[in-house]
């Protein structure tokens, strides 16, 4: 009897703890055959992440009472056409070699949550990504990418930083919303380059019925050659189609400038969305300046809520030396490219 009241007790301990917090596994696999097609070398492939990057993560809250609350998001890259896992840069400063087993490269993070916003400490996008990713209708995923991530200047950083303090505001504000991130290259204190890796980004950006634009800035310090980038994007939905564009700017100090844009749309059509984009990217160097222009055309299906079939077909014209190739593909600078994606997408 005794042993039932106890085991009864727990039972009620357990419940009321689960009531108060929750863990969630969830996932993407995206399975791409992508082609590529260059004036040196064409490429064949299955590859992933042809429409949405393939992931497996976990996340969990916990209500600590008082509004407050504590979260936590482990989220690793798939490769799953060989069964890897992604790469990921411990210091903000290179990126590590492909690993072969399973890393929580993609956001690895705790944060703090309240009716001040959100404190959230590690692994995770940069503020000055969102806005190539947010105003690009393919997601800055697959062979119709913006050329501004194909072609960046930005380093490192571009998309993800390690080591980072980042802040939220709520989402109470009438429709701002804006985030603060530093990140860290944890460089010892006596040595020349002791603050490479280390940067402070931020962005701001206002969403109210159709319209949803937004400006970050950021800067990541290295010895030889900070970079300062900027970026500003937007988006309309009209109803029948959403309509999207981003400026991008990156600045090497003492060295090249890289300018880039991209103007797109979205088209709902019955079970499925129409994507295309037209973006292009420019460096300053001496003499005429290297310049590749991108369109792309697509179409997702969506079979169901969770899974999507897909095709995607982009050409890249080149130009003063540029040599952008699509899909892993090889050609000559000056010379274009072209290649296309289709695969299957299932989410979990």
């Amino acid at each position: 009897m005794k042993k039932s009241l106890i085991a009864l007790a727990v039972l009620a301990a357990s419940g009321a703890a689960m009531a108060q917090s929750s863990v969630t596994l969830f996932g993407v696999v995206d399975a791409t055959y992508a082609y590529g097609n260059g004036s040196v070398a064409n490429r064949s492939q299955l590859t992933n992440s042809g429409y949405n990057s393939s992931r497996l993560g976990f996340r969990g809250v916990e209500d600590l009472g008082g509004g407050l609350s504590a979260s936590f998001w482990l989220e690793a890259g798939l490769n799953n056409d060989n069964g890897t896992g992604g790469s990921t840069s411990l210091n903000n400063q290179t990126t590590a070699p492909t690993q072969g087993g399973l890393v929580f490269n993609r956001r690895s993070t705790v944060s703090l949550n309240g009716g001040f916003g959100e404190v959230r400490l590690g692994r995770d996008y940069t503020p000055q990504f969102w806005n190539l990713t947010v105003f690009d209708p393919f997601g800055t995923n697959g062979v119709g990418t913006t050329q501004t991530l194909n072609s960046s200047l930005g380093g490192p950083t571009t998309i993800r930083a390690s080591n980072a303090i980042g802040y939220f505001l709520p989402g109470n504000l009438g429709g701002f919303y804006g985030q603060a991130q530093y990140y860290m290259g944890e460089n010892l204190s006596n040595v020349a380059n002791k603050k490479d890796g280390n940067g402070l980004a931020l962005r701001a950006g206002w969403a109210n019925g159709p319209i949803n634009v937004a400006l970050a800035v950021s800067q990541t310090k290295f010895l030889n050659a900070d970079i300062k980038a900027w970026n500003l994007g937007g988006q309309y939905d009209f109803g029948m189609a959403k309509v999207m564009a981003h400026y991008n700017s990156d600045d090497i100090k003492n060295g090249a400038e890289g300018r880039g844009w991209l103007i797109g749309g979205l088209i709902p059509v019955g079970a499925g969305e129409i994507r295309l984009a037209y973006s292009t990217y420019e460096v300053d160097v001496a003499g005429p300046d290297p310049r590749s222009n991108k369109f792309a055309l697509g179409y997702v299906h969506n079979l169901s809520k969770r899974t999507a079939v897909y095709a995607t077909a982009a050409a890249v014209k080149n130009k003063n030396g540029a040599a952008q190739a699509l899909n892993n593909s090889v050609t000559a600078a000056g010379r274009n490219s072209s290649g296309y994606d289709f695969g299957i997408r299932h989410s979990f």
